[in-house]
C-alpha cells in the first residue's frame, strides 16, 4: 500500500467482492524467493473466513523460475500436499484425496514440517494453475476453467440500459486502462490522467487527455522512440472508444512531466 501509494479502499474492496463471488482465485508471486514459500497471512485469514466458497491457486511469474522442481515443491507446500500437480485440472476430483494416500505422504515428512505448512498453506484449493502474465502462458487454462464453472443467470441490466458515467470519465479511464497494458511494474499507478478538451460535433467526438508523469524519464518511457509507444496507446484507446460510443473518435494524448531529470 505505502510503496505504490494505493488507495485505502484496497484494504476492504476485496472482501466486498468476495461477498458477491462464486469462487475465489488466489494469485501468488513465485518470482520473489523471500515470500513465495508462504501464502500471505491476510490471504490465509480470508480463505478461512470464506471457506464455504471454492478456491483455486494461481502461481504467477513462472517465467522467472527455471526449475520445475522448485515449482512442484511450491505446489506441495502451498497446498499442504493436497494437490500433487496442476495437470488434468478439470478432470481431477474436486475434493481432497482420500485419507489413506495422505497418510502415505505423511510418512515422508516430519511433524514439524506439517505444522509449518499449515501456517503457510491452504488445504482446500480445488486447482492449481501455473501462469505468466507477461507472456500469457497458462491464461487460457484459467479462462476455460472459469467458463466451465460459470452459472447461467439473468442479466443484471436490460439491453436498453446505458451507463450514467460522463463521456469524459470513460475516456480518461480508457487511457488509464491502456497505460496499465503498455507500461511495466508500478509506473502506471504513478501517472495522473485528466481530460483537457472534450466536444461532440457532427456525430464525431473530439477529445484530448493529458498524462502527467512524475519525471522526464518516465515521460520518455511512455512516449517511446519517436513517440512510437504513445501512438500505439492512442490507437488502442481510440479503437476502444469507438466501440464504446459507437461513433468516430478523434483523440489526442499529451504527456508532461512534473520535474526534469
Amino acid at each position: 500500500m505505502k510503496r505504490h501509494s494505493l488507495e485505502q479502499s484496497f484494504k476492504s474492496a476485496y472482501k466486498h467482492a468476495i461477498q458477491h463471488a462464486d469462487i475465489i482465485a488466489c494469485m501468488h508471486d513465485v518470482s520473489n524467493s523471500w515470500t513465495r514459500n508462504a501464502l500471505h497471512p491476510t490471504v490465509l485469514e480470508t480463505l478461512k473466513e470464506y471457506d464455504h466458497l471454492p478456491s483455486f491457486l494461481i502461481l504467477n511469474k513462472i517465467d522467472a523460475l527455471k526449475s520445475k522442481r522448485v515449482l512442484l515443491e511450491l505446489i506441495r507446500v502451498l497446498t499442504n500436499d493436497t494437490l500433487s500437480s496442476p495437470q488434468s485440472y478439470w478432470n481431477r476430483k474436486r475434493k481432497i484425496q482420500a485419507k489413506s494416500s495422505e497418510e502415505t505422504n505423511t510418512s515422508l515428512k516430519t511433524k514439524s514440517e506439517e505444522s509449518k505448512h499449515k501456517d503457510v498453506s491452504w488445504s482446500s484449493f480445488h486447482e492449481v494453475f501455473l501462469v505468466s502474465s507477461i507472456t500469457g502462458s497458462g491464461l487460457n487454462n484459467i479462462q476455460d476453467y472459469l467458463i466451465k464453472l460459470a452459472k447461467e443467470r439473468a442479466w443484471e441490466y436490460s439491453k436498453g440500459t446505458f451507463t450514467d458515467v460522463k463521456p469524459e470519465t470513460l475516456i480518461v479511464e480508457s487511457v488509464r486502462a491502456r497505460l496499465l497494458d503498455y507500461l511495466p511494474q508500478e509506473i502506471p499507478y504513478n501517472l495522473q490522467s485528466a481530460i483537457e478538451y472534450f466536444s461532440e460535433e457532427n456525430g464525431t467526438i473530439y477529445a484530448s487527455v493529458e498524462v502527467t508523469c512524475p519525471s522526464a524519464r518516465i515521460e520518455r518511457l511512455i512516449c517511446g522512440e519517436s513517440n512510437g509507444r504513445l501512438r500505439q496507446i492512442t490507437e488502442r484507446v481510440t479503437s476502444d472508444l469507438v466501440e464504446t460510443f459507437g461513433k468516430p473518435i478523434s483523440l489526442t494524448i499529451a504527456t508532461r512531466s512534473k520535474k526534469h531529470d
